[in-house]
């Protein structure tokens, strides 16, 4: 097994038999949180257009090798999206018990009925680019949802 597979399986949990990408976003959910008790929230965001970056030029080559756009085994998209939810929403140790199943919730239902221009992206764009960008977009609008459910939280209900 090669790195890149290993990394675009984000640690083969990608080749899980059943549903691949809620597996490859509940494992990047358990990464992100733990490496945001090491990092502020803004080095997340910067690590995941990093992940983002390296991820379109390997998921190029890896299409032409193996001659399949988007499998279902790369989740290192999921990964970058829910990094970018959890940069976005204001987790902190203090909400992180609400925000972070939230977060997860929220980019699933962005990630899997792709509403509004993520489908767009995703019928339209192809490569690694393509791969990639639906699912950032998805973090992008989950992070914004999961900031806003908390604030009608913190503003009824705590």
């Amino acid at each position: 097994m090669s790195f890149r597979r290993f990394f675009l399986t984000v640690g083969f949990s990608g080749l899980s038999p059943k549903a691949p990408g809620t597996v490859g976003s509940f494992v990047s959910l358990i990464l992100g949180l733990f490496l945001l008790e090491f990092l502020h929230t803004s080095s997340l965001l910067l690590l995941s257009i990093l992940v983002t970056i390296v991820a379109i030029k390997q998921i190029d080559i890896y299409e032409k090798e193996a001659g399949i756009h988007d499998s279902s085994e790369i989740v290192i998209d999921e990964l970058a999206g829910m990094w970018i939810a959890l940069a976005i929403c204001g987790i902190n140790s203090e909400n992180v018990l609400i925000l972070a199943p939230l977060a997860f919730i929220f980019f699933r239902v962005f990630d899997i009925w792709k509403p509004s221009i993520i489908g767009k992206i995703d019928r339209d764009l192809k490569g690694g680019l393509g791969v990639m960008a639906d699912d950032v977009v998805a973090g992008i609008f989950a992070g914004i949802c999961t900031a806003g459910t908390w604030q009608l939280i913190e503003k009824f209900i705590i």
